[in-house]
C-alpha cells in the first residue's frame, strides 16, 4: 500500500490553546475520531470497560456489538479488504483478547490492515495471573506487524496513531494496542497530532532504477513470459497500472486466490487462477514459462506445488514491498523492493523505452496457451445423485449479482468454487482467508464488508461446516441493519477434507459427516436457525428453484437472507494438483491429466 493512502495519519494544524486533559479512555475514542475511523467492531468486558463509556457519547464512531470477538476481528478484516481502509476491532483482556488471535493471524497471513485494541488488567497486577489476564502482546508478537503495551495514559494517542500508520502503510497487516485499565482511567493532556517515533520503520516505496531497467530488459527478451499476480496488487491499489503493463507487454496474466479481481476475468490475456485448484492454462503457463514477473505474490506452496520443481526454466523478477519475501522461497534473478503501483508505472515506462511501444512477438507462446484453453476449459460434471451442483449455484449467484457485488467465502470446496466460477472484474470484490484458511471467516467478513460498502450487494458464500463456527453474527447483522446475503453450500460434510479422504484415504470418511444436508437428521436445521436470528430463510433442493431464491435474496434488503442450498456431497473441486508433487502433474478431472513434454 502506498504511504500516501488514506491509512496515513492525518496531520491537522497544531492548536495554540493548551491541550485538554482527558482520561486515557477518552483519548482512545478521540484518537480514533481524529484518525478518521467511522466504524469499529467490538465486545466489552471489565478491562476495556472504561473505553466503552466515552464511546457511548461519540457521534463520529459507530460501534457494532458483535457476538464473539473472533467475529469482530474478521469483520474488521472484511471492512478493510472491501474498502482499502484500516479496520478496527476492540476486545477486553484475557479470553476477549485471545478470541481475537485467529483473526489477527488471518490478517497477518493475508496482509490485511487492522488495528486491534484490547484492555489489559491493572499494571500492578500484570504477571500475577490476575483475573482475565493474558499476555496478549507476547501471544501476538509473531502474528502482528507490531504490538504495543501501553501503561501510561499520556502514551495512548501516540500508540494508536502509530498503530494505524503501521497497519496501513508498507505491507499492510494487523497491529495490536494493549492498554492497561489504570492507563485508561488516568488523566493526561491530550496532544494531537502526537509525535510518532518509529525507528527502523521506513517502508521502501520507490524501487531502484537499475532493477527496473533489468526487469524491463528481461520482459522485452522473453519468449514465454507470465505476469504472476498476487494479492499485493490489490493492497497497493495498482489494478489500473497492472492492466496498462499487461496490455503493453501482451503477456499472459494469472491471478492467485488472493488476487482474484486484480485483473479482469473477461480480459483476453487472463488465464485464470494458478495453483492447487487453478485452471490448467494458468498452472501450465507458469510451469512452461521462461520468465515469471511476480507482482505482490509470495510463491505460496498452494501455488508452487513442490517448490523445487516449480517453473523450472523460468527466470524470476520478484516485486514486493516486503524485502523479507524476496527470494524467500524462489531465488529472484531481479529482486525489486517497492510499492507495486509505483513499480508498475516505472516498469511500464522502462519497457516502452526499450521496445519503442511495440510488444514483443510471443505468438507461439499464445498459440500453446490458447490450445490449453480450448482443450481444458473450466467446467464441472453434474452430480449423478440428483442433488444440486454447487458449481451451478455459485455461478448463478455471481451472474445474477453482477461484478459490482462483494463475495466473501469461507474455507474449503465452496471457497475454491467461488474463486473459480464467479467472474471477477474489479478488485475488492473477492474476500477470503487465503494464507490461514480460517473456517468461520465468511459471515463476519461479509458483515464488515457491508458496513464499509453499504450500497453494494454482499454475499457470504459459506459451507455448512464453516457457517456453524460464526453464524451467531447473523444476530449482529439483523439488529444493526446489515442485510448481507448468505449462501450455505450444504453438502452435509467437511467437504474439502472429504474430497481428500475420497482421493487419498480410500473413501474412509472419518469424522467428516455433519448431518446437516440431504437425507440426514438436519441438525441444525439452517432455515429454523436463520429465522431464529431474524433472517429471511429459504431452502433450495431443486435446480429450477435456484434462480428464484437468489433473486429473492437480491430483492430483500430489510434483513439478512440465508439460503440453504442442499448440494451433492460427491461434488469435487477440479482441476487439482496433489500436494507435494510438481504442478506438471495437474489433474483436469479424476484420472484425467494433460499430456505434455516435461523436458520442453
Amino acid at each position: 500500500m502506498s504511504s500516501d493512502t488514506a491509512a496515513a495519519v492525518p496531520r491537522p494544524p497544531a492548536r495554540n490553546q493548551s491541550a485538554p486533559v482527558l482520561t486515557g479512555a477518552e483519548a482512545v475514542v478521540r484518537s480514533l475520531e481524529l484518525l478518521g475511523v467511522t466504524d469499529v467492531f467490538g465486545l466489552p468486558g471489565g478491562a476495556i470497560l472504561p473505553v466503552y463509556d466515552p464511546l457511548m457519547d461519540s457521534s463520529a464512531l459507530r460501534h457494532i456489538l458483535v457476538r464473539h470477538e473472533q467475529g469482530a476481528g474478521h469483520a474488521a478484516e472484511g471492512y478493510a479488504a472491501a474498502s482499502n481502509k484500516v479496520g478496527v476491532a476492540i476486545a477486553t483482556s484475557g479470553p476477549g483478547a485471545t478470541n481475537l488471535v485467529t483473526a489477527i493471524a488471518d490478517a497477518y497471513m493475508d496482509s490485511v490492515p487492522i488495528v486491534c485494541i484490547t484492555g489489559q488488567v491493572f499494571s500492578n497486577l500484570m504477571g500475577t495471573d490476575a483475573f482475565q489476564e493474558a499476555d496478549i502482546v507476547g501471544i501476538t508478537m509473531p502474528i502482528t506487524k507490531h504490538s504495543f503495551l501501553v501503561k501510561d495514559a499520556a502514551e495512548i494517542p501516540g500508540a494508536i496513531a502509530a498503530a494505524y500508520e503501521i497497519a496501513g502503510t508498507g505491507r499492510p497487516g494487523p497491529v495490536l494496542v494493549d492498554i492497561t485499565k489504570d492507563a485508561q482511567q488516568a488523566e493526561a493532556p491530550f496532544i494531537w497530532p502526537p509525535k510518532i517515533d518509529l525507528p527502523g520503520y521506513r517502508p521502501v516505496t520507490k524501487a531502484h532504477g537499475k532493477q527496473i531497467q533489468a526487469a524491463a530488459q528481461l520482459l522485452s527478451e522473453a519468449k514465454k513470459p507470465v505476469l504472476y499476480v498476487g494479492g499485493g496488487v490489490i493492497r497497493s491499489q495498482a489494478s489500473a497500472e497492472l492492466l496498462a503493463l499487461a496490455e503493453a507487454t501482451g503477456a499472459p496474466v494469472v491471478t492467485t486466490l488472493m488476487a482474484r479481481g486484480a485483473f479482469p476475468d473477461s480480459h483476453a490475456q487472463h488465464l485464470g487462477m494458478p495453483g492447487m485448484h487453478g485452471t490448467v492454462p494458468a498452472v501450465l503457463a507458469l510451469q512452461e514459462s521462461d520468465l515469471l514477473v511476480s507482482l505482490g505474490a509470495r510463491f505460496d506452496d498452494r501455488v508452487t506445488g513442490k517448490a523445487a520443481l516449480f517453473a523450472p526454466h523460468a527466470k524470476v523478477v520478484h516485486v514486493d514491498i516486503d524485502p523479507a519475501e524476496i527470494s524467500k522461497i524462489r531465488t529472484a534473478d531481479v529482486p525489486i523492493v517497492g510499492d507495486l503501483r509505483d513499480v508498475l508505472i516505472d516498469l511500464g515506462s522502462a519497457f516502452q523505452g526499450l521496445t519503442g511501444g511495440a510488444a514483443p512477438d510471443i505468438s507461439e507462446w499464445w498459440a500453446f496457451l490458447d490450445g490449453l484453453r480450448d482443450e481444458f476449459p473450466l467446467g464441472y460434471t453434474q452430480p449423478s445423485d440428483g442433488l444440486l451442483s454447487p458449481q451451478h449455484v455459485i455461478s448463478r449467484i455471481g451472474e445474477l449479482t453482477g461484478p459490482e457485488g462483494v463475495f466473501a467465502a469461507g474455507v474449503g470446496q465452496h471457497q475454491m468454487w467461488a474463486a473459480q466460477f464467479i467472474k471477477y472484474e474489479r478488485p475488492n470484490a473477492w474476500l477470503n482467508s487465503g494464507g490461514a484458511g480460517t473456517m468461520g471467516y465468511s459471515v463476519p467478513a461479509a458483515m464488515g464488508a457491508k458496513v464499509a460498502e453499504p450500497e453494494r450487494v454482499v454475499w457470504a458464500i459459506d459451507g455448512d461446516g464453516c457457517f456453524q463456527m460464526t453464524n451467531q453474527e447473523l444476530a449482529t447483522c439483523a439488529i444493526n441493519n446489515i442485510p448481507i446475503k448468505v449462501a450455505i453450500i450444504n453438502n452435509s460434510s467437511l467437504g474439502m477434507v472429504r474430497q481428500w479422504q475420497t482421493l487419498f484415504y480410500d473413501g474412509r470418511y472419518s469424522n467428516t459427516d455433519l448431518n446437516t444436508g440431504h437425507d440426514t437428521i438436519r441438525i441444525p436445521d439452517f432455515v429454523k436457525l436463520a429465522e431464529a436470528y431474524g433472517c429471511l430463510a429459504l431452502r433450495v433442493e431443486k435446480e429450477e428453484d435456484v434462480d428464484a431464491a437468489i433473486r429473492t435474496a437480491l430483492e430483500t434488503n430489510d434483513r439478512p437472507v440465508v439460503i440453504d442450498f442442499v448440494v451433492s456431497a460427491d461434488a469435487m473441486v477440479w482441476p487439482m494438483v496433489p500436494q507435494g508433487v510438481s504442478n506438471s502433474y495437474i489433474q483436469y478431472a479424476r484420472d484425467h491429466a494433460p499430456k505434455f513434454d516435461e523436458e520442453a
